[in-house]
C-alpha cells in the first residue's frame, strides 16, 4: 500500500531526481511534488458511496450458529436446537431471524470474520478500532476517526452513541477528546425519554443563556492564550457543539423520537432494539455521520436457546424494519449498516447448554452504503470452528468501511509526540462485498 507519509525513493527514483536536477528541480522539490501527486491520487478522488454509518454492536459475543451461520448437518451438540430457515435468496439462516430472512436480498453476511482475542475487552477493542490492543497507545474508535476526518454536519454531532457510550474503546483514543461521542444518556424506548443536556436548565431563559455563553467565551479566550493543552481546546470544542445543539431547533428535532408516526414506531417495536434503531435512522437522516447502537447481552455461557428466544425476536424485527425503512426513504444506498459483535461462540454446546467465547470465526452483517445485497461472503467449516474460505480480519472490515466512506485507511494521523499512526494498519478492502 502507498503510505501518506514517508518518502521512499529507490535507485531509479534517485536517477530521475538527478536528471530533473539539471532542469532546475532540487531533490526536496521533487519529493514534495511526488508526495503531493500521490496524495491527490489517493486522497482527493476517493468516491464515497456511504454518507453515514449505523454500527449496531451486540455486546457479549453473539453466536454465529444461532444467527447467520447455522450448521444443520452437524451433530446436535454442534448445531444447537434453533433450527433453520430459508432466505429469499435461497441461503439458510437460523430460524431465529425470520424477518431478516425475508429481506436477505438487501444485505450481505460475512461468515468468515476472524481474530485471536478471546477476552471481551480485547475483542471489543478489535471490532471498534480495527487494531489489536496495545499497551503503548489507545486507538480511536471508528466514530472518532470519522468525526476527525469529516467534522459535524447540519449542527449535529458527527458521532453519537445510542443510548450511552458502550465501552472504553468507543472513544477518541490518541485523538483529541473533542472527537469523542455524544451520548443520549437515556434510552429512547423509555416512555419519558429525554436526551441529556439537550434543553436549557430550569430557570434559564434565552436571554440568560446568551449572557452565560458570552461569559464562557471570554474565559475560554483567556485560557486559550495561556495554554495549548488538548483538554482546554477539546472542552471549548465540546461547548461550541453543545451550543449548536441548543441554538438549532432542527438539531434538537433530530433527537425527538416522538415526531415519528405511531405506526412506524410500532413497526420497529416498542422495545429497546426497535426504538434505538429508529433513533439511529432519525439521526443519520438529519446529518449525523456515525451512530453506534448497542443492544442486548449475548454472552450466553448457559441456556443459549432461551437467551436467543428472549433477545433475538425484537432485534430481528427492528433490523429488518430499519433496512426496509431506509430503502423506502431512498437512504439505504448512502447509509452503511454494520451489525457486529466482539467474537462468536464455541462450536460445541457446553455442559450448561450454552456456548463459550470463540474468536476464530464469527459472522458480521452489512447492508447499504455500497454493499452488495443478497451476498454471503466467506465460509466457516462444517462445525463453525474456523474459516474455510476467504477469512476477513477486523483490519479488513475497518478498511472496507472507511473505503465506502471515502477515507483511505492507511492515511496517517498524528498521535502524541508527533508520531504518525495509520488509521488502520494492514487491512485490505474486501472488493467482493462492494457494488
Amino acid at each position: 500500500m502507498t503510505r501518506c507519509h514517508g518518502n521512499q525513493l529507490g535507485r531509479r527514483g534517485f536517477l530521475a531526481a538527478g536528471s530533473l536536477g539539471g532542469l532546475g528541480l532540487t531533490l526536496p522539490q521533487l519529493l514534495m511534488m511526488r508526495e503531493a501527486r500521490a496524495q491527490i491520487k489517493e486522497y482527493d478522488f476517493i468516491e464515497a458511496k456511504a454518507k453515514s454509518v449505523i454500527h449496531v454492536f451486540l455486546p457479549g459475543g453473539i453466536a454465529h450458529q444461532e444467527s447467520f451461520d447455522p450448521k444443520p448437518y452437524s451433530p446436535l451438540e454442534y448445531r444447537g436446537e434453533m433450527g433453520t430457515i430459508r432466505t429469499n435468496t435461497g441461503e439458510v439462516f437460523s430460524a431465529t431471524v425470520p424477518n431478516l430472512a425475508k429481506c436477505a436480498d438487501k444485505f450481505a453476511v460475512i461468515r468468515s470474520m476472524t481474530h485471536g482475542e478471546a477476552a471481551h475487552e480485547r475483542g471489543t477493542h478489535n471490532m471498534f478500532t480495527g487494531y489489536k490492543p496495545s499497551p503503548a497507545l489507545v486507538f480511536p474508535s471508528f466514530g472518532s476517526v470519522v468525526s476527525h476526518e469529516f467534522g459535524p454536519r447540519h449542527d449535529l454531532p458527527p458521532y453519537v452513541c445510542v443510548p450511552n457510550v458502550p465501552n472504553e474503546y468507543a472513544g477518541s483514543g490518541y485523538l483529541s477528546s473533542s472527537y469523542g461521542p455524544f451520548a443520549l444518556g437515556d434510552d429512547p424506548a423509555r416512555s419519558r425519554f429525554k436526551v441529556r443536556d439537550l434543553n436549557l436548565a430550569g430557570g434559564v431563559d434565552a436571554e440568560r443563556f446568551v449572557r452565560r455563553k458570552s461569559a464562557l467565551e471570554a474565559v475560554n479566550r483567556r485560557f486559550a492564550s495561556l495554554t495549548s493543552a488538548d483538554s482546554v481546546a477539546a472542552m471549548d470544542s465540546f461547548y461550541e457543539r453543545a451550543y449548536g445543539l441548543l441554538d438549532s431547533p432542527e438539531a434538537r428535532d433530530a433527537f425527538d423520537i416522538d415526531k415519528e408516526e405511531d405506526k412506524l414506531r410500532d413497526r420497529y417495536g416498542r422495545n429497546q432494539a426497535g426504538q434505538r434503531l429508529l433513533m439511529a435512522r432519525r439521526l443519520v437522516e438529519a446529518g449525523v455521520r456515525l451512530v453506534t447502537v448497542t443492544y442486548g447481552g449475548w454472552d450466553m455461557h448457559a441456556n443459549i436457546t432461551n437467551g436467543f428466544r428472549s433477545q433475538m425476536p425484537s432485534l430481528d424485527v427492528a433490523l429488518s424494519t430499519l433496512i426496509d425503512d431506509l430503502s423506502q426513504r431512498g437512504m439505504l444506498d448512502e447509509t452503511l449498516v454494520i451489525v457486529s459483535s466482539e467474537f462468536g461462540r464455541t462450536p460445541k454446546i457446553n455442559q450448561d447448554a450454552g456456548r463459550d467465547h470463540w474468536p476464530k470465526v464469527f459472522s458480521v452483517m452489512l447492508a447499504g452504503g455500497g454493499v452488495k445485497g443478497g451476498l454471503v461472503y466467506g465460509a466457516s467449516d462444517a462445525t463453525a470452528s474456523e474459516p474455510e474460505d476467504n477469512p476477513v480480519s477486523p483490519e479488513d472490515l475497518a478498511t472496507t468501511m472507511y473505503h465506502l466512506l471515502g477515507i483511505v485507511a492507511d492515511k496517517e494521523l498524528m498521535a502524541p509526540g508527533d508520531r504518525p499512526i495509520e488509521i488502520v494498519d494492514g487491512g485490505e478492502v474486501v472488493n467482493e462485498l462492494l457494488v
